[in-house]
């Protein structure tokens, strides 16, 4: 096997932080099994992606680098990894399970013939072998995993469940390989529609969310207020974003983004499984709500019993005056 590998998942040369936990992860693998760490590059006009990826620890870069390339393209990507991992036979494969991560590794791991091992949240190596942790059932249950020592195994990790490597700009000099650029992709792209959150909310270290408890789209104006201030990201549950209060990249939970924030506020949200599926491994949970029942209640650290509307303006204001914001 020759060392692991690890996909960046990167928008105009730009690399997801989720991609620099993964490579961090993935030097905690390959100094295991005491083999090399590569980073895997698709796009175009990388240069300064291939360099952050060393300053970050990768020892090799492999890469193709063409206009074809420059959008995310799941057949041509996949066609690309899939000839990685066949001409280099990796120990591992690795990206980070953003969305597009998890559909490439999936195809990837498909055309090898493997189940891949998905949104993991710890990982090691025994005598080769992958073992994984993964949550399942709103992680309730903690599924322990293996992969196989005589195939190449393909692992996402979950966004904000590992560190990132620590940034170290010494230069040093490693190989680079060129990879032999695929056949053009089918798909056509036509245009982008972007969305206008401030703060990435699965990569946000602080995320203010709202439920049905905040009564109708006017609901979240203090709810964002209050993040503008803690310069946080703005959740909201499946029932607000099904009622049209809020679109759905704001969505947390089961059919939204999985996240883990230091801290996650959760406004008027009664907590249903669903939701703690998205959230349950955040590290500090207050929670705002007028039900003293409310099952959100039980997963929280700390609770505010009382009036969103009452409660909201009251924080932000303490909050700004605390930050200087006032």
């Amino acid at each position: 096997m020759n060392g692991v590998f690890v996909w960046i998942d990167q928008v105009d040369g730009q690399a997801l932080p989720a991609s620099w936990e993964a490579l961090g992860v993935g030097r905690l693998a390959a100094d295991t099994l005491q083999q090399p760490l590569s980073a895997v590059i698709f796009g175009h006009q990388i240069d300064g992606l291939r360099q952050a990826a060393v300053e970050r620890g990768a020892d090799r870069i492999f890469c193709a680098d063409d206009s074809s390339l420059a959008d995310f393209r799941l057949d041509s990507y996949a066609a690309a990894l899939s000839q990685v991992a066949t001409s280099y036979s990796p120990a591992v494969v690795m990206a980070a399970a953003t969305s597009r991560g998890r559909e490439l590794i999936a195809t990837a791991a498909f055309d090898a013939g493997v189940a891949p091992l998905v949104d993991v949240t710890a990982l090691s190596m025994i005598d080769g072998v992958v073992h994984v942790i993964h949550p399942v059932y709103a992680g309730k249950i903690i599924s322990e995993q293996v992969g196989r020592a005589d195939r190449v195994q393909f692992v996402t990790t979950r966004s904000r469940a590992f560190p990132a490597p620590v940034l170290n700009p010494v230069s040093r000099e490693v190989e680079v390989i060129a990879l032999p650029v695929p056949a053009p992709s089918a798909i056509r792209i036509d245009s982008f529609e972007p969305t206008h959150n401030t703060v990435s909310l699965t990569d946000a270290r602080i995320i203010v969310s709202g439920g049905r408890g905040v009564g109708g789209p006017e609901g979240f104006v203090p709810v964002r207020e209050l993040a503008e201030v803690l310069g946080a990201a703005v959740g909201a549950s499946r029932a607000t974003v099904d009622a049209g209060w809020i679109p759905y990249a704001h969505q947390v939970g089961q059919t939204g983004k999985t996240v883990s924030p230091d801290l996650y506020i959760a406004v008027g949200l009664s907590g249903a499984i669903q939701h703690q599926a998205g959230m349950r491994t955040s590290k500090v949970i207050v929670a705002i709500n007028k039900d003293p029942d409310a099952p959100i209640l039980k997963l929280a650290q700390y609770a505010i019993i009382g009036d969103l509307f009452k409660i909201l303006p009251a924080l932000t204001q303490a909050f700004r005056q605390a930050l200087g914001k006032a």
